[in-house]
């Protein structure tokens, strides 16, 4: 364990002028505060706060923040109090470190509120100074790191939080080094199997590819420095995660990976940047379509690098990235690298970097969530980074996640102006709204008076305010429907147990059920988002289910309460149309099956799109065909270009599957492979081996060594369906796999 001198030679080695008072008094009353306290490996429980603060003595930051560190605990784990953190070193440390404590006694009813309003209270404490990130980044790395201590089952819960939530918080603000150290840390527990496989992967091709490492470095170095540029030229390997994610979403084989190796070509000036991209293209081919410049137009992290790929010595794909000294210690250290950071944030307007600014801005964006598990699903669409770049007809750089649609850019300009959408055009052509946007495309927005987003949309957005921003305007449009829906709901659960239904009860229980008002708690509760067990919980918290004093009537959903299933809530369409507002919950599988409704007193015709239809683990989107009855359809499926214009056939639909039965959805599988003895013979067991149901298959000859083969597979869901392709693509015969979606 560090001592108490080391820390502050840590810290007075790179800030000569630090407050050592300050250091000295922090690490004294933390470790008095956490006394003979232990964490799970058996170590004193100081041991942890002292990690924290060296992890961040590495980043060189000041000694309000070091000292944060060391009493980040204090509040939450001892019984230190806030006013006396505030009289022994000041109210700055002491509202930090209240902003890292968790809302430990928090009374609500529901896990994912608890979560998301921990979350919540951590964000608004980040928008006031960005060092609680930093520390409670720090905090997380070292739980991280010390995570096989842990009990099994809290393994990859906390393993899966880090990766969805920490993880791309660091990345958020640039610190890409903690960012990979914190995913491969999480993906070791989330995935064990697929974890040792990479890594025992990446260190047999470390191995062979050594001589052409060192010769390729060698090269570069000499090239450059023949042209009058003194550059350092490192290699550096993909992670395992990053190459586990690549051969996931692109369904391929690690063999098939190129740009696992790559090389940093770090200079002086940006002049350098650009005259060390002429060599290198002048020098060796270029791939085309692998150039990109974040030096022009940065990340919205503040990354900034020139990337391209070029076939290089021995004929050997290179990938390197170009930049500055200071763009180096941007790209890993984030924030973290700027002075403003290293010395307070007691003016906040005073050279804010973009990175902080944007993610401020964000933050502000979530905290407009109507309630904490709007919250949580928010941040998490917000964090991830990869990104494309697009333009408004006047210029204005709209940076928006990959996969956005239209409708994401109409919000991300204005509320009003993604309200009130009905069209696009891009890049001046006439376009359907939910048309993947592109790295430079140019966006047009068609707007009308008369238009209510339609509820689908919600479903094939992917930014978290316009999902926000199309919640709220379906709420306030149905909400005096769904409240009265609710009311009868809890009217007749109430009744079924023998309880007292009051609204003065309800009023009384919504800090627990964390909403804002009682017509919040009907409106959710009609709608099928908060259950109607938990606000009798929340009433009466010794309340025993199990302890039915009447026989429940059927009150499944709002079909049979209004006993019509064709009662229907209307509101507002595009184009002043009426649209039909349906919650639709589906059971079942297989195509052309019908699927029962819950809350039906028959079946409802449902059926799943019959070329590839929809999978567990996706969106899904649903189509009313008059007559016919509903389709089912991924919402990434280019049949629903068909409907754009038709909002009225629109209806949001959701999973609702029985974890305990096994159930199969058809899958269109498009495979090319070379035409030779036994490839139908592997790609068949591969299917079988991987407990696939092949239900029919469609071969053509597409050359003259090569077979196209369209497999029709039942399959569980979208997970087994990656795993299967991926299977395929390793296969030698097998020259692409890709899924078919109608």
């Amino acid at each position: 364990m560090m001592r108490q001198y080391e820390l502050v030679e840590r810290v007075t080695s790179y800030k000569p002028d630090a407050d050592e008072a300050l250091l000295n008094k922090a690490y004294v009353y933390a470790m008095q505060k956490h006394g003979k306290q232990f964490r799970a490996n058996g170590d004193p429980y100081f041991s942890h706060p002292l990690e924290v603060a060296a992890i961040l003595t590495d980043l060189h930051l000041d000694e309000e923040t070091i000292a944060v560190a060391l009493l980040h605990d204090t509040i939450e784990d001892t019984d230190a109090t806030r006013s006396e953190i505030d009289s022994m070193f000041g109210e700055k440390i002491g509202l930090l470190v209240e902003g890292l404590t968790k809302l430990k006694r928090i009374d609500l009813v529901s896990q994912k509120a608890k979560q998301a309003e921990n979350l919540r209270r951590l964000l608004l404490a980040i928008s006031d100074d960005i060092r609680v990130l930093l520390v409670k980044l720090a905090d997380r790395l070292h739980n991280m790191r010390t995570l096989h201590h842990m009990k099994e089952h809290k393994r990859k819960r906390i393993a899966q939080e880090t990766m969805e939530i920490y993880a791309p918080l660091a990345g958020r603000i640039g610190m890409n080094d903690l960012r990979e150290e914190l995913e491969e840390l999480s993906f070791k527990y989330i995935n064990p199997q697929a974890y040792d496989t990479v890594k025992q992967h990446l260190g047999e091709l470390a191995e062979r590819n050594k001589k052409n490492i060192t010769r390729i470095t060698k090269e570069l170095t000499a090239r450059l420095e023949a042209e009058g540029i003194n550059a350092t030229v490192k290699s550096r390997q993909k992670k395992a995660w990053s190459v586990f994610r690549k051969m996931e979403s692109k369904s391929l084989g690690f063999e098939q990976l190129s740009d696992i190796f790559g090389f940093r070509v770090i200079v002086e000036t940006v002049e350098e940047c650009y005259r060390a991209l002429g060599i290198v293209h002048t020098t060796w081919s270029v791939v085309p379509g692998r150039f990109k410049d974040f030096i022009s137009t940065a990340k919205q992290n503040d990354y900034k690098s020139i990337h391209t790929t070029v076939v290089g010595p021995g004929n050997q794909r290179v990938e390197l990235q170009l930049r500055t000294w200071e763009m180096h210690n941007v790209a890993e250290h984030g924030v973290a690298a700027h002075a403003l950071y290293k010395d307070g944030v007691a003016d906040k307007t005073k050279n804010e970097s973009e990175v902080f600014a944007s993610l401020r801005k964000t933050i502000e964006q979530l905290a407009e969530g109507t309630n904490a598990e709007d919250f949580l699903e928010h941040t998490k669409l917000e964090l991830f980074l990869d990104q494309v770049f697009c333009f408004s007809p006047k210029g204005r750089i709209i940076a928006l996640p990959t996969g956005a649609t239209p409708i994401d850019f109409a919000y991300a300009v204005h509320t009003d102006i993604g309200n009130s959408c009905v069209g696009c055009k891009i890049n001046g052509k006439t376009m359907p709204v939910i048309t993947e946007l592109q790295n430079g495309d140019e966006v047009e927005i068609v707007r009308s008076k008369a238009q209510t987003p339609p509820p689908a949309w919600e479903s094939v957005v992917k930014t978290g305010k316009a999902r926000s921003a199309i919640r709220r305007a379906t709420r306030e449009a149905i909400r005096k429907q769904y409240s009265g829906l609710g009311t009868r709901i809890l009217e007749r659960a109430f009744s079924n147990f023998g309880l007292q239904f009051s609204r003065e009860g309800i009023e009384d229980a919504l800090p627990r059920l964390a909403r804002e008002s009682y017509n919040d708690i009907l409106t959710d509760v009609g709608r099928g988002e908060l259950a109607s067990l938990d606000v009798i919980k929340a009433l009466y918290p010794d309340f025993d289910e199990n302890a039915k004093v009447a026989e429940p009537e059927k009150v499944d959903s709002w079909f049979n309460l209004k006993n019509s299933a064709n009662m229907l809530f209307r509101m507002p369409g595009r184009r002043g149309k009426s649209k039909t507002a349906r919650n639709v919950k589906i059971t079942g599988s297989g195509a052309d099956t019908a699927i029962p409704i819950r809350g039906t007193g028959n079946e409802l015709p449902v059926k799943f799109s019959a070329t590839g239809g929809a999978l567990p683990g996706e969106r899904i989107v649903g189509i009313l065909e008059p007559g016919i009855g509903i389709t089912i359809f991924s919402s990434k499926s280019p049949s629903l270009v068909a409907f754009d214009d038709k909002p009225e056939l629109w209806i949001d639909v959701r999973w609702d599957l029985d974890e305990a039965k096994t159930r199969r959805f058809p899958a269109r599988i498009l495979i090319q492979a070379r035409n030779e003895p036994g490839t139908l013979a592997t790609i068949s067991s591969v299917i079988a081996d991987n407990d696939g149901d092949i239900q029919n298959l469609v071969m053509s000859r597409s050359a003259e060594d090569f077979m196209k083969m369209i497999f029709d597979v039942d399959i569980r869901d979208l997970n087994h369906l990656n795993l299967i392709t991926r299977q395929l693509a390793s296969k030698r015969a097998v020259s692409t796999v890709k899924r078919v979606i109608g």
